[in-house]
C-alpha cells in the first residue's frame, strides 16, 4: 500500500486551488468544482469541496471544517523549500496568516508556519540535514 492523496475539504475548490498556486508556486493537475489535485512530487495534494464530501459521508458522521477564526485541526501540510525565507514571504503576499517566521532548529532545519485562506496550517521548511 502507499499513500495516494492528501485531501483537504474547502469550502471552494477553485479559490484553494488558485491560492496554493500563488501562495507555494504549485501546479494544478486534474479539476473540477468539486475536486483538485495538485502536483506536488509523488503524493498529490486535492482539494474537495465540504459539500460534496458530507453527502459522501453517513448520515450524522461529521467532520471539523477549517476555518481561519477557529483553532487549526490537528494536521499539517508541509513544503520543502531550498529558501524557506522566500516562500514564507511568498504565502505571506498571497494572503497566508504568519504563524511562525522561518528559524533555524536545533537539528539545522529551516521551520516556519502559515495559515492558508481556510485556515489550514501548513509549514514550509527546508530539507532534513543531510538529504
Amino acid at each position: 500500500m502507499k499513500l495516494g492523496y492528501v485531501v483537504l475539504f474547502v469550502p471552494d475548490v477553485a479559490r484553494a486551488v488558485a491560492f496554493y498556486e500563488r501562495a507555494f508556486g504549485l501546479t494544478r493537475g486534474f479539476a473540477n468544482e468539486k475536486f483538485a489535485q495538485m502536483a506536488t512530487g509523488e503524493v498529490a495534494l486535492a482539494f474537495g469541496a465540504e459539500d460534496n464530501e458530507r453527502s459522501e459521508l453517513p448520515a450524522g458522521f461529521e467532520f471539523h471544517a477549517n476555518r481561519p477564526e477557529a483553532s487549526p485541526a490537528g494536521i499539517q501540510v508541509s513544503f520543502v523549500s531550498d529558501d524557506v525565507e522566500a516562500a514564507f514571504g511568498r504565502a505571506v503576499d498571497a494572503g497566508a496568516t504568519p504563524v511562525v517566521a522561518p528559524q533555524r532548529m536545533p537539528w539545522g532545519q529551516v521551520v516556519s508556519r502559515v495559515r492558508d485562506l481556510d485556515g489550514v496550517l501548513v509549514s514550509l521548511v527546508s530539507p532534513p540535514p543531510g538529504r
